[in-house]
């Protein structure tokens, strides 16, 4: 994460991200980072359907694919990066070992990644397979991934 950190402040761009079974783990791992704040702008913790709706995630979206799906990634990385005026975006959902009683579509053990480049206005998709009993080395995987591919986007 400080190579991302020390690429992006040499570049004068921003970060934001939207995050929901990784609960707010992807900003803690920028936010160790020193630096930092001269590209992080914010982190959103969204759980539920309602809070990613009322980020910008558009509902029938949600209603149309599930808030377990690559689809809702893409809303939630746009979403924050709009939000906050940011260059990329990072959008997380998935299921991590859990079943959701408020939302039984999709499927179990997939993570849906979303990285939103705003300047070339596309995405890159990661679906991240979670096999780990232990919650923490599942969301250091989904990080991992992130910070393998989002080095990827700005190099």
């Amino acid at each position: 994460m400080k190579e991302i950190i020390d690429i992006l402040t040499k570049n004068g761009k921003t970060i934001s991200v939207m995050e929901s079974c990784t609960g707010g783990g992807i900003c803690n791992a920028i936010t160790n980072i020193e630096g930092a704040s001269e590209v992080f702008y914010f982190g959103a913790v969204t759980y539920s359907n309602e809070a990613k709706i009322s980020m910008g995630v558009n509902k029938e979206i949600i209603d149309k694919y599930s808030v377990y799906s690559i689809e809702v990634a893409n809303e939630m990385s746009k979403a924050i990066s709009t939000f906050t005026n940011s260059h990329y975006g990072i959008g997380v959902t998935g299921k991590l070992n859990r079943v959701d009683k408020n939302n039984l579509y999709g499927e179990d053990n997939i993570v849906y990644v979303s990285i939103y480049d705003r300047a070339n206005n596309r995405f890159v998709e990661k679906e991240v397979k979670v096999l780990e009993d232990e919650r923490s080395k599942n969301k250091k995987l989904i990080i991992d991934v992130i910070t393998t591919e989002l080095l990827k986007i700005i190099k």
